[in-house]
């Protein structure tokens, strides 16, 4: 609204008659200005396959794309308590992210930080172990990785072994002794015989069997009614998709395109992936270690909520979370209108939220 300047030689006629122009003026502004005049969206993921509709995402332009003069930015992080650092600070304005930190977030603001707003990958999980272990009973006294402390995978591991009677703790020891390590670093640990075994998303389990020589003891698929399991969301901050509506429907316009990419090129997509996992981390996979990764991942825009109130109790045996509702987690109401639009069938919040 344009300024004001109240002076004695205003009469009040003549002030009243300024401050309406003014009104008239700023309404004007409002009328044509941007709806969004965002210059940058910063989205988060991780350099693995259980991420591939970002990846894919990036690679082929398809978020620049939907965003148009809004310039992606992007992080790459290697497990989902990072993620949440950074999107709880501000850093970045969406990630795709595992389901876990995801709940982690969400209880801990009282379920102001964020909202999940699609699935992105179901499945490409498992404990993978050596040859000394061939059976449950065998954990016992053996060090196991996980990506990070509270991870999707790290609260599988631990809510597993509290079900097969083993005691862990998250500062470790216990039955079975977890050390959250970085995926790299826990390849290179289980070939020198420093770790026992790893429960780890994709390509990782498959680099740890292909590449190491391990085994896969548990599939987690196999834990999970029909195998469907959400192993990656796409988690938006509550403040941002408030501010930036129309930019978060862009985001979704560009990851639905992504998941159809991957539906429409199965030939193509290993080396997009592939291309994609060089320039995050500067090398890729071998042939086997894809094909074998991608074997074991569905990707569906379903955040498969149906599964979450398994995952909080999950969580709560694991000892990495605190007590909470995720009663208004999701917001499907952007994805399922785009959906609808398209023609396709909407996803379900499961009473978690808006669909």
């Amino acid at each position: 609204m344009k300024n004001i300047r109240k002076t004695t030689a205003l009469t009040a006629l003549g002030l009243a008659a300024m401050m309406l122009a003014g009104c008239a003026s700023a309404s004007a502004d409002q009328g044509t200005a941007k709806k969004d005049d965002l210059d940058e969206l910063r989205l988060g993921y991780f350099a693995n396959v259980t991420h591939a509709p970002a990846l894919v995402g990036v690679s082929e332009g398809l978020f620049q794309g939907a965003l148009g003069d809004v310039k992606l930015k992007t992080e790459v992080f290697n497990a989902g308590p990072a993620a949440i650092e950074a999107l709880s600070a501000g850093a970045i304005d969406a990630t795709y992210i595992g389901p876990n930190p995801a709940i982690n977030t969400f209880i801990q603001s009282g379920g102001e930080s964020a909202n999940i707003i699609a699935g992105a990958t179901s499945g490409g999980a498992a404990l993978v172990v050596n040859d000394e272990i061939s059976d449950v009973a065998d954990l016992k006294g053996k060090t196991l990785a996980t990506p990070q402390l509270g991870n999707t995978q790290d609260v599988a591991l631990r809510s597993w072994l509290a079900d097969e009677g083993f005691t862990t703790s998250t500062s470790g020891g216990g039955d079975v002794n977890i050390t959250p390590t970085e995926n790299a670093q826990t390849l290179t640990l289980f070939q020198d015989g420093e770790v026992d075994g790893a429960w780890l998303p994709e390509p990782w389990v498959s680099r740890l069997v292909v590449d190491a020589g391990a085994k896969v003891l548990v599939d987690e698929k196999d834990l999970w009614k029909d195998g469907a399991f959400p192993t990656t969301v796409l988690l938006v901050r509550k403040d941002f998709a408030r501010e930036h509506p129309d930019a978060v429907d862009e985001l979704l316009e560009g990851h639905l395109a992504s998941v159809a990419w991957l539906d429409d090129h199965a030939g193509e997509a290993p080396e997009v992936i592939n291309g994609a996992l060089e320039d995050a981390t500067g090398k890729g996979l071998s042939d086997e270690v894809l094909a074998r990764a991608l074997q074991n991942v569905t990707f569906t825009v379903d955040p498969h909520a149906e599964t979450f109130e398994k995952l909080v109790s999950n969580g709560l045996a694991a000892g990495t979370q605190k007590k909470g509702s995720i009663d208004g987690l999701f917001d499907l109401r952007a994805l399922n209108a785009q959906l609808k639009k398209d023609g396709q069938e909407p996803v379900s919040a499961a009473g978690l939220g808006e669909d």
